[in-house]
């Protein structure tokens, strides 16, 4: 994986191409390539490292063609060179392949294809794609992709040219997704909408086990095993302006100061204080089913699998329902108790985290119902869910996810007060958490005005190689998100634990050079974080404390203080979370990290 570009039609594709790779460069990759159409034949250009590499070179060269496929590639077979790197030809140098996944028979396929007399000679699983298809090739090229893909097992978004087809891509999918934009006298294709926003607004979304054809005229679609389908056109809606910085240095800190109104965005039209619930209409459907869930399982991956764990907390305590929370990459692989009496919510900012969708797809077949909470309207997930609710936070460009994260635990909370009001919750209490979550969006945005003290903190600690987060009830869950966001963008290695757990091990790598981060608000369990705090102090680590505005008490025990505004308990996690993305920000800053882009992450994991 991670991105994917394509063009045909009547103008000039490199610039086109070129473009769309840019687009996407918020996902995370390690080198770029492009081949087109040209009057010899396939020219193909390929760089480690950046677009802007790649785009450069390419200018001393004539790569002038109107139709052309791109990449971006996350290595996942062979480490991150030039010969690994996207796109792949046959033997002949005729077929062009750029994929996103994982080709799980690839090892079986290479000595099969090398038996046959093919020449291979990248590290790659990627490879074997073009020279299977150059072997079933016999003057079809959307048949012999087809052909080709009967022989594979596991994941891909596919785009393939051929020299013999200078008006043609044809296209595939199954597990990593791919989109055809329409327009007119041309088509676009993306493995996000971001890709191609620009120049459509109609798209065709391929569905697992398609095969397309796509000209400039025409869009022809198909299943694996030759069934024809009938192409459905949907409108794409949002302003591209939205995924640019707009000022600010990066797009996480962006998406951090977004917060307040991406909250807004989550709440809005969706509580009713006079019933004191909340109305959530993807759910209109499915109320009764989980009015009479015997038990719920909440699947997800990284930051979604935290906002999944403050979930549990909420469903637990106000629906008094029993919840379990699951690695999706684990709950595929087991064999996990659900039926038609539980309900498995499944968590992604995608909608297409390839383990999130397996564990959705494993407990649709054993008969549960299954319940999205997705960012990307038209997403696997989004699509495949029997019911579910958007979470409305715009597209989140950043690889470390931020406002996804506090929108998708708001979204709990509205499930928990809905599920609450049907289950054992009184009109008095729904009011109450009603008028508690209203005030959130103003209260983050209050928190985002200490930006300036957070820097200062971030400053003392920025050379810092370790930091443990602690945090109890609600906050465990935050403790750990505060631990990750700091790993993911400054490469420092940081644990979160429950607070109590810190004595049976952690203790032992607190000296006087361990910054140690408490979210010790004045809560049910803030006298047992006090006493964490202490034995914490007793070692001589450096003490960081999210704390509850007007807490006097917490300034005899702390080195460094962020205050945060008084709200109810479970909404804590939405607030002390804002500190600590910012702390985690300007650390990496200071240690001149890539924010956006982060070494080794991918925005959207659709391999294993």
């Amino acid at each position: 994986m991670c991105g994917i570009v394509g063009y045909v039609g009547n103008r000039e594709a490199v610039p086109l191409l070129i473009e769309g790779l840019h687009r996407l460069e918020y996902r995370g990759y390690d080198s770029a390539g492009l081949a087109i159409i040209g009057p010899q034949g396939i020219i193909c250009e390929k760089v480690v490292g950046k677009v802007a590499v790649l785009e450069e070179t390419i200018k001393s060269e004539d790569f002038r063609g109107h139709m052309g496929i791109a990449h971006t590639r996350w290595a996942t077979h062979g480490e991150p060179n030039l010969e690994n790197a996207h796109p792949h030809l046959d033997c002949k140098g005729e077929i062009a392949v750029v994929h996103n996944g994982i080709v799980e028979n690839y090892v079986a396929l290479r000595e099969f294809l090398k038996r046959q007399g093919h020449t291979l000679t990248t590290q790659t699983d990627t490879e074997v794609l073009a020279h299977l298809i150059e072997s079933n090739y016999k003057g079809d090229l959307l048949e012999a992709v087809r052909l080709a893909l009967v022989q594979v097992q596991g994941t891909y978004g596919l785009a393939v040219i051929s020299k013999h087809h200078p008006d043609q891509i044809v296209v595939a999918r199954n597990g990593s997704p791919l989109v055809i934009g329409k327009g007119i006298g041309e088509h676009f294709v993306g493995s996000d909408v971001a890709a191609i926003r620009r120049h459509t607004s109609q798209v065709v979304y391929l569905e697992d086990g398609e095969v397309a054809s796509v000209m400039a005229d025409d869009i022809k679609v198909q299943t694996i095993d030759k069934v024809a389908v009938t192409p459905e056109v949907e409108e794409i809606t949002g302003d591209l302006g939205i995924i640019e910085k707009d000022g600010f240095s990066h797009f996480m800190l962006k998406e951090i100061f977004e917060q307040p109104i991406t909250l807004r965005n989550t709440l809005r039209g969706r509580l009713d204080y006079e019933n004191g619930t909340a109305r959530l209409d993807g759910l209109t459907n499915y109320e009764h089913k989980l009015r009479n869930a015997e038990r719920i399982v909440i699947t997800a991956c990284g930051t979604s699998w935290h906002s999944a764990l403050i979930g549990e907390y909420l469903l637990e305590e106000f629906a008094r329902v029993p919840v379990e929370v699951e690695y999706a990459s684990e709950f595929r692989y087991r064999s996990p108790v659900v039926d038609d009496r539980t309900v498995v919510l499944v968590i992604s900012q995608s909608g297409e985290t390839a383990d999130t969708l397996a564990a959705m797809r494993e407990a649709k077949r054993r008969g549960a119902i299954a319940l999205g909470i997705c960012n990307v309207v038209g997403s696997s997930i989004a699509r495949e869910t029997d019911a579910g609710v958007y979470i409305h936070a715009g597209p989140e460009i950043g690889v470390a996810s931020t406002k996804a994260f506090t929108s998708q635990t708001m979204v709990l909370a509205m499930i928990t007060l809905l599920l609450g009001r049907m289950r054992t919750l009184s009109v008095a209490e729904g009011r109450e958490m009603v008028e508690a979550i209203l005030k959130v969006p103003e209260q983050v945005g209050l928190i985002l005005k200490n930006e300036d003290q957070i820097k200062e903190i971030a400053a003392q600690y920025a050379k810092s190689n370790n930091f443990l987060y602690l945090g109890r009830g609600y906050n465990f869950p935050v403790a750990l998100e505060g631990a990750l966001k700091l790993k993911e963008i400054s490469y420092v290695h940081a644990e979160g634990y429950p607070a109590a757990e810190m004595k049976h091990g952690p203790i032992a790598l607190i000296d006087e050079n361990m910054p140690v981060v408490f979210i010790a608000t004045r809560d049910s369990v803030y006298e047992k974080v006090l006493n964490n705090i202490e034995e914490v102090r007793a070692r001589r680590g450096k003490v960081i404390v999210i704390a509850t505005q007007g807490d006097e008490r917490i300034k005899e025990k702390a080195d460094h203080i962020i205050y945060i505004p008084q709200t109810m308990e479970f909404l804590s996690p939405l607030l002390t979370v804002i500190p600590l993305q910012l702390l985690a920000y300007h650390i990496a800053v200071l240690r001149g990290c890539a924010i956006d882009q982060p070494r080794n992450l991918a925005k959207s994991v659709t391999v294993e």
